[in-house]
């Protein structure tokens, strides 16, 4: 710090040396930071919304295996139970469509796994953390 006349600075010139001074200053970096309102607003956006549910090879493989066949209208169901599990911020979500269970990866926009009322006859489902019934 610098000593004039033998005597320190006072507050009111260490606020104008620093805080009003144009290069490397606090005033100037602060005005180079985001505010807290825009992360919140940011954070606050939902998550893009991946276009199309897609099915794992496993998953392919049991409704083949299953002969369950979707149709048009049941896939919506399915895409719509998957946007409601987004919307709540489950990651991992059982969605029961009619009488078929689909486990889904939200994040991934994954089926993971399919079977039927006679496939899920124990009914217990692990490694989700919500269920969604359509």
């Amino acid at each position: 710090m610098d000593i004039q006349k033998n005597n320190f600075l006072s507050i009111e010139q260490v606020q104008d040396r620093f805080l009003n001074n144009k290069t490397g200053s606090l005033k100037n970096t602060q005005e180079n930071t985001v505010s807290f309102k825009d992360i919140l607003r940011e954070k606050s956006n939902p998550v893009s919304v991946p276009e199309e549910l897609k099915f794992s090879k496993h998953a392919t493989n049991r409704l083949t295996d299953r002969n369950i066949s979707l149709s048009d209208e049941q896939m919506e169901r399915l895409t719509n139970g998957t946007d409601k599990a987004r919307e709540k911020g489950i990651k991992e979500s059982l969605v029961l469509v009619d009488s078929i269970a689909f486990i889904v990866n939200i994040q991934n926009n994954t089926v993971v796994t399919a079977m039927d009322r006679m496939d899920a006859i124990e009914n217990v489902f692990t490694n989700i953390d919500g269920a969604v019934i359509i």
